[in-house]
């Protein structure tokens, strides 16, 4: 079977790390040493491949969408995705895809646009499994009440994403402790 290929890739709130297969891209997530080994665990249960570094098509594509949306001159991403998952799960991925940019919701309105009113903790759960940070945009869901919940890269990149998409000042969240995105509590 064919590697995956594997790429680091800078942002402004800290290094991602991307794999792409011939399908489209398979993982985009923080290189945080909390978070990137459970996902890239769950992966290979599920692919079963070899993970290598290299060049590849969609990680050139990535690389340029995620660096267009930094700039605020990309407000979606076209590169394609491989959502692989359980059914709720793909369910829940496919519903984070329709929130508009600079729009949030709710895991009970998720729940309940997924057709599963009540299944608020399994969204979270699902939410907490995307394998495309910013991409499949997990950070626009946010509690009932309007505060943050967990984000799988810590609240403060969650904070700067949504400033970012409403346009808001965002540099003051980089420049209070500029290297400490993964850092942060959970």
């Amino acid at each position: 079977m064919t590697p995956f290929i594997t790429q680091r890739i800078d942002t402004p709130i800290g290094p991602m790390r991307a794999i792409a297969s011939e399908a489209g891209l398979v993982l985009c997530e923080y290189d945080d040493p909390k978070r990137l080994p459970a996902q890239l665990q769950r992966m290979r249960a599920l692919f079963g491949v070899d993970v290598v570094p290299g060049e590849h098509p969609f990680l050139d594509q990535t690389r340029r969408e995620l660096s267009e949306y930094f700039a605020a001159t990309r407000e979606s991403f076209s590169v394609p995705l491989v959502l692989d998952g359980t059914p709720f799960q793909t369910s829940v991925w496919r519903a984070l895809l329709a929130i508009p940019f600079g729009s949030t919701t709710s895991y009970d309105q998720l729940a309940t646009r997924i057709g599963r009113p009540g299944a608020a903790r399994a969204v979270g759960r699902a939410n907490g499994d995307n394998r495309m940070a910013i991409i499949v945009p997990c950070h626009r869901v946010i509690n009932a009440s309007g505060t943050l919940a967990g984000y799988g890269g810590g609240l403060r990149r969650k904070k700067w994403l949504l400033a970012h998409e409403s346009r808001g000042v965002q540099l003051s969240l980089i420049d209070e402790r500029p290297h400490d995105f993964q850092d942060e509590p959970r």
